[in-house]
């Protein structure tokens, strides 16, 4: 049975695309520096960190709220 998520904001964002989408409006380098993890500030890559990301729940949570953060950022900035 699936059950819909209409309040959930990152319900059907994988959390390659949160990567993704992050790593182009930021870069590596203002990644790195905003969540300070090996996998964004020493040779960073999407597959490496996404491994990383899998394994850590607390590295996730914070790629989450920065997403998070970039998404209510640029809809204020689009009204």
């Amino acid at each position: 049975m699936t059950h819909s998520q209409p309040a959930n904001p990152l319900h059907g964002v994988t959390l390659e695309m949160m990567l993704n989408q992050l790593v182009t409006h930021y870069g590596w380098q203002d990644l790195g520096e905003r969540i300070n993890i090996r996998c964004f500030t020493d040779d960073p890559s999407i597959a490496s960190s996404l491994k990383f990301l899998r394994r850590t729940p607390w590295a996730r949570e914070k790629v989450e709220s920065l997403y998070l953060y970039m998404v209510r950022q640029n809809a204020r900035q689009s009204r």
